[in-house]
C-alpha cells in the first residue's frame, strides 16, 4: 500500500470524526478552530504524495476546500461527510504505481 492511500485512510477517518455532528463541532471549536488547519495541512501533504503516485486528487482537493470553510456551521458539516467519503473511495482505489503504471 502507497504512502498516499495511507495518507487518504487517514485523512478520511479524520474528516468522519469531525463529521459527528457534536463532537465534531467540540473537538473545532473547543480547540479554536486549530483542526482545521492541522487538516489542511494534512491534506496538502496528501495531494502532493497522490500526484506523485498518480492517484485520484478529488478527495484531498475537496478536504482542503472543506478546511477553508468549516467554519460555517451546516455547510462545513456536509462538507467533511463529503471529504471522508471521497477520500475513503479514493483511498479504496489502487494508484497507478500501485499497479506497475508509471504517471509521467
Amino acid at each position: 500500500m502507497s504512502t498516499s492511500r495511507i495518507m487518504k485512510w487517514v485523512t478520511g477517518a479524520l474528516e468522519a470524526l469531525l463529521a459527528i455532528p457534536v463532537l465534531g463541532a467540540s473537538i473545532i471549536v473547543g480547540l479554536l478552530w486549530t483542526p482545521l488547519l492541522i487538516m489542511l495541512a494534512l491534506h496538502i501533504v496528501t495531494l502532493v504524495l497522490t500526484k506523485k503516485d498518480g492517484g485520484s486528487t478529488v478527495g484531498s482537493i475537496l478536504g482542503i476546500v472543506t478546511s477553508c470553510i468549516a467554519w460555517i456551521p451546516f455547510v462545513g458539516w456536509i462538507m467533511h461527510i463529503l471529504s471522508a467519503i471521497f477520500l475513503m473511495i479514493g483511498a479504496a482505489k489502487q494508484d497507478n504505481v500501485s499497479n506497475g503504471v508509471v504517471a509521467e
